[in-house]
């Protein structure tokens, strides 16, 4: 049983990294374009 957690616990921590790198480039182009159109 623990063993299947483990796996459970390990797919869930891979998927939330690969929304990470997608994610949080995207917030820094969003902000950076929010910061530009704030300096205007």
């Amino acid at each position: 049983m623990a063993a299947n957690d483990m796996d459970h616990a390990k797919s869930t921590y891979d998927s939330f990294i690969a929304s990470l790198k997608w994610t949080i480039p995207l917030i820094c182009v969003i902000t950076l374009f929010v910061i530009m159109m704030i300096a205007e």
